[in-house]
Parts: structure tokens; sequence; C-alpha cells
């Protein structure tokens, strides 16, 4: 499988539209999962730009993406151990920005159906944020109403994709769709 930084789906029988509207904009695969693609662009946190100003362009194309997530951190796991561990190392890097702030993990899993569990791994990862947070002498607040941060992991298969948005880019690029 591609060593993927975005992942999309799209809606249902919209899958080649969007397979065809995203092939010039970066490597693409498509995966086992139902209406779920994943590229490989080069810079994955200006390719919402990228895409708005395409879809400008091809307005009638939005219709075929769901949601798009590019991800800064990736990683490969074959356990759920693994998992957490990997995932526990990545965020790590996130805690300056979530100091004093409020916050929550949003993750949409893909494969390693029953040993994985999408909600259990979001509750971990808020408790594991907070309480590094504190070791540090910061606080931070896990919040679904308003939150100040997500952080968003998609996994495909055994592999994880992670990256941080801010309140302010998610009304921006309203095809994350973290939550």
């Amino acid at each position: 499988m591609l060593d993927w930084n975005v992942v999309v789906t799209t809606h249902e029988h919209r899958y080649h539209h969007a397979r065809a509207f995203l092939a010039p904009m970066g490597e693409l695969r498509d995966t086992d999962f139902y209406n779920v693609l994943v590229m490989r662009v080069e810079q994955p946190r200006d390719f919402l730009a990228t895409l708005e100003r395409h879809l400008e362009a091809f307005p009638k194309a939005a219709t075929s993406l769901a949601r798009v997530l590019p991800v800064t951190e990736t990683f490969s796991y074959q356990s759920p151990e693994e998992f957490e561990l990997k995932a526990a190392t990545a965020v790590r890097g996130w805690l300056a920005q979530l100091a004093g702030t409020r916050f929550h993990v949003r993750m949409h899993r893909r494969g390693f159906k029953g040993r994985l569990s999408s909600l259990e791994e979001e509750h971990l990862l808020d408790h594991f944020l907070v309480e590094e947070l504190a070791q540090q002498g910061q606080e931070g607040f896990i919040d679904f109403a308003d939150p100040d941060w997500i952080l968003a992991i998609d996994t495909v298969s055994q592999r994880a994709g992670l990256s941080l948005w801010s309140r302010e880019e998610l009304q921006r690029y309203p095809l994350l769709k973290l939550d």
C-alpha cells in the first residue's frame, strides 16, 4: 500500500468521479475499503488549500467528496499495543500547542475490527494528553462542544495517520468533517 498522507472518503456512487478529479493532485491508490482512497501529496498541510482552488474551477467535483483528511504523522502497527505506543509517541509532539487549550481526539478506523476500538483509543489518547500536560505543569481540557483543537487519527488497514487541526482550520475547511 502507498505510504499515504491523505485519506479521502467519497459519496455513494461517486468514487470514480472523485478518483478522476483527485488523480492530478497527487499519487492516488484504491484501498480495500468501500469509498476510501489514499493519496500521497508533497505538502499535506497545504493540500486543502490546493483542493479548494481545484473545487473553485470544478465545483461539481465537490459532490463526489465526503471527507478529506491530510495527515502529518504516519506509522504502521501490527497490534493494538503497538498502535497505542506509536500514537502516544506521535501526539507528544503537539503538547506545546495543546497546553492551556480545549481539545479532543477523533478517530476514524478502517480495519482491525474487533481488535481496535475508535472510542476507546480516543479516550485513551485524550487522557494521555491531559496527564502529559499535567506532568509538565500545564493544563489541557477535553472539550467536545467547543474545542480549540481536534487531533484527528485515521487508520486504513494497519497504517495510521495523525494531524492536529485548529478551530479556524476546521471552519475554513469543511471537508475535514472531524466531528
